[in-house]
């Protein structure tokens, strides 16, 4: 997988999108595979450009783009996009490292349907066609997030939908990802 389009220093810079360079990891990749020394190639923190990029000049397309999507940070451009060349959304932090945990809005949605926060930030995941990954090191925290045999209504999932951008990530905003840099 190739983690990130360009090095964490520079993360979604405008100025250069290391095109060239994703490309000749990404052939050396599709190497890999025509090899058997791997099933299935991805990437991962791909915007619009870059994954074009990879798809535009490869044989092999991305099995998977692992992107940031929690309620409060969905690119639904970037889901629409994955969705119509056949690559799978994985979607990591889908409980945005806790952080909507504090937010009274979902707490509320989540008293609606009688599940926890991270329940239904995991079930919105999958409701947008999405592979959550959530993390959790705490045994009944992994048993709850497997709980999610509901559907949110379309109503609801689309009140999610429109909810305010998450600005902070707490101690984790340092990270590029959630910095927003």
């Amino acid at each position: 997988m190739i983690h990130s389009p360009e090095p964490w220093v520079e993360f979604h810079n405008k100025e250069n999108h290391y095109f060239e360079e994703n490309i000749e990891v990404w052939r050396a990749m599709e190497e890999a595979v025509n090899n058997g020394k791997v099933r299935s190639i991805g990437v991962s923190n791909f915007k619009k450009a870059d994954l074009n990029n990879i798809l535009e000049h490869s044989t092999i397309k991305p099995v998977v783009n692992q992107l940031l999507i929690h309620i409060g940070n969905t690119d639904f451009g970037l889901l629409e996009q994955a969705q119509q060349n056949n690559v799978l959304v994985e979607a990591y932090s889908p409980v945005a490292h806790g952080e909507i945990l504090q937010n009274p809005e979902i707490k509320q949605m989540a008293d609606k349907y009688q599940i926890s926060i991270p329940q239904l930030a995991i079930r919105y995941c999958l409701e947008l066609g999405t592979l959550p990954l959530p993390k959790s090191q705490t045994l009944s925290h992994v048993a709850n997030n497997a709980d999610v045999d509901f559907e949110i209504s379309k109503q609801d999932l689309e009140e999610l939908k429109k909810l305010p951008q998450i600005n902070s990530y707490g101690d984790s905003s340092s990270f590029p990802v959630f910095s927003g840099k």
